[in-house]
C-alpha cells in the first residue's frame, strides 16, 4: 500500500483541482457520480429523543428564537443565510421581513470597544400564526486584527514560492488556525462579552422592540420575554466552545451579582431555571478545546443540581441543556462527546445531556480500489447546508415528523441510564 500513496495523493489532488477532467473525464466522473447517486452516507444518532424547533413554533405566548455562533476563520455578516433559509423552508415559514436588523455590538462598560455584529432575521408562516426570529452572531472582527501579524505570509512575496494547492492550504491555515490560540489569550473575554450581548438581545422582547439603529447596548434581558419565549443555539466548531463558556460565564456573573443584592438579576436567574435551551453543535470540538483549560467552577455534581431532590437543585442555571453534537468522522477537526465528558469538564449548573450524531457530510468515494477518500474540507464546512442536519434541527427525531428517520436514512439508537 505504501507504494500507492503517491498515486492516491495525485488522484485526490486532481479530483480537487480539475474535477477529474485531466484523466479520463467520462469514465472517472461516471464512476464517482454513480457512487454519489447511491448516497450510502452514514447517519447514526446515539442519545435521547429530541423534538427540534418545530413544536415550539406553536407557542402562542412567546416566540421561537435561535442564535447562531460561527467557528474559526473570518466571517462576514450574512454567513448563515443559506442555513436559515433552508431551515425556514423545512419549518414551512414562507414569509419574511423586508429587511434584517443589524446591531453593532459593544461592551456595556466600554461603548467604544467593538464586539462584532448581530444580524437578526424574522420568518413567519403564511397565516402569520408561527414565527421564528433568527440571530446571527459574527465575532471574528475581534480576532481578525490579531491575525494581521500573519498577513505577510499571504502576500505575493512569500505565497508565489508555494505550489498552488499548498498555497491554498496555507491561506486556509492562516485564516483558521490562529483563532483557537487567540481565544485562549486576552481576546477570550471580549468574545464571551460578544456572546453575552447577543444572548441579551435574544432575550429582549419581540421583533418590533429590537433597535433600528446600528449601535446599541443591551443592558438587561427582558424577564417577561424569558418567561414566554423559547431559545436554541446553533454553533460551529470553536463557536460551540464559545457557547458553553458563554453560558458558564453568565451563570457565574449572575451568581456574583445576586450575592451583592441585585433583585432584578435574581428574578432573571429564577426565570432561566425553568428553561430548556438546546445547543445544536456542528463539527463539535469540545474535547480538543478542553485541553490545557481550567475547569469550570462547578463540575461533577449534575445529580445535585439537576435532579428535583438534589441539594443544589435551586442553584441550577437552566432546567436542561440538550447538546446535539453533529460529527463527521472524516472531518479532521470534529470529535464526538465521550461518556463522562459532561460530568468531568462541563458546568453542572447547565444540566447538560448529550446526543451524538455520527454523520457523513462529505461523500466517501472508492478511488479505483486504492482506498476510500472523503474531502475533509467538505466534511468540516458542509454541516449547515446538509438536508439531514437541517431536518434534524427543525423536526427532531420522531419518525412521524422526520422523513430521514422514517425512510431509514438516519438511524436512531436510544440510550438510557
Amino acid at each position: 500500500m505504501k507504494n500507492n500513496v503517491p498515486l492516491i495523493i495525485t488522484i485526490i489532488v486532481s479530483i480537487l483541482i480539475t474535477g477529474c477532467s485531466s484523466f479520463g473525464k467520462g469514465i472517472t466522473e461516471a464512476i464517482l457520480e454513480k457512487q454519489k447517486a447511491e448516497d450510502t452516507r452514514v447517519c447514526e444518532i446515539w442519545g435521547e429523543d429530541f423534538n427540534g424547533l418545530k413544536p415550539h413554533l406553536d407557542n402562542k405566548l412567546g416566540k421561537m428564537k435561535v442564535l447562531m455562533i460561527h467557528g474559526v476563520g473570518d466571517h462576514k455578516p450574512g454567513y448563515s443565510t443559506e442555513f436559515f433559509e433552508k431551515l425556514a423552508k423545512e419549518l414551512e415559514l414562507s414569509v419574511t421581513s423586508k429587511a434584517y436588523k443589524n446591531i453593532k455590538l459593544s461592551a456595556p462598560e466600554n461603548p467604544e470597544k467593538p464586539l462584532g455584529n448581530l444580524r437578526v432575521n424574522r420568518y413567519l408562516s403564511k397565516d402569520r400564526s408561527k414565527e421564528l426570529i433568527f440571530y446571527e452572531l459574527t465575532w471574528s472582527e475581534i480576532t481578525s486584527k490579531e491575525k494581521e501579524v500573519l498577513a505577510y505570509d499571504n502576500s505575493g512575496e512569500y505565497s508565489f514560492r508555494r505550489a498552488e494547492v499548498n498555497d491554498l492550504m496555507k491561506r486556509f491555515s492562516n485564516d483558521t488556525g490562529p483563532d483557537p490560540i487567540i481565544y485562549l489569550g486576552e481576546s477570550r473575554e471580549s468574545i464571551l462579552q460578544s456572546f453575552a450581548q447577543a444572548f441579551c438581545w435574544m432575550t429582549y422582547g419581540n421583533w418590533d422592540e429590537l433597535p433600528q439603529v446600528n449601535n446599541a447596548i443591551c443592558e438587561l434581558p427582558d424577564i417577561s420575554a424569558i418567561i414566554n419565549d423559547n431559545y436554541a443555539f446553533v454553533s460551529h466548531s470553536l463557536g460551540s466552545r464559545i457557547t458553553i463558556d458563554g453560558m458558564q460565564r453568565i451563570a457565574s456573573k449572575l451568581e456574583n451579582r445576586i450575592e451583592s443584592g441585585d433583585l432584578y438579576l435574581f428574578n432573571i436567574k429564577e426565570t432561566l431555571k425553568d428553561k430548556e435551551i438546546p445547543i445544536y453543535m456542528m463539527s463539535n470540538q469540545l474535547p480538543i478545546l478542553q485541553l490545557g483549560r481550567k475547569l469550570p467552577e462547578v463540575i461533577g455534581q449534575k445529580d445535585s443540581y439537576c435532579n428535583a431532590d438534589g441539594k443544589n437543585y435551586s442553584q441550577r442555571m437552566v432546567a436542561k441543556t440538550p447538546i446535539i453534537a453533529f460529527s463527521d468522522p472524516n472531518d479532521l477537526l470534529s470529535y464526538a462527546i465521550p461518556q463522562g465528558f459532561v460530568e468531568k469538564y462541563l458546568d453542572s449548573r447547565l444540566c447538560i445531556n448529550v446526543t451524538n450524531i455520527n454523520i457523513n457530510i462529505a461523500y466517501v468515494f472508492d478511488i479505483f480500489g486504492l482506498g476510500k477518500f472523503a474531502n475533509p474540507m467538505e466534511a468540516h464546512i458542509g454541516y449547515d447546508t446538509d438536508d439531514r442536519v437541517v431536518s434534524l434541527i427543525a423536526k427532531g427525531i420522531k419518525a412521524e415528523n422526520n422523513e430521514f428517520i422514517k425512510n431509514g436514512r438516519c438511524r436512531w439508537i436510544e440510550t438510557i441510564d
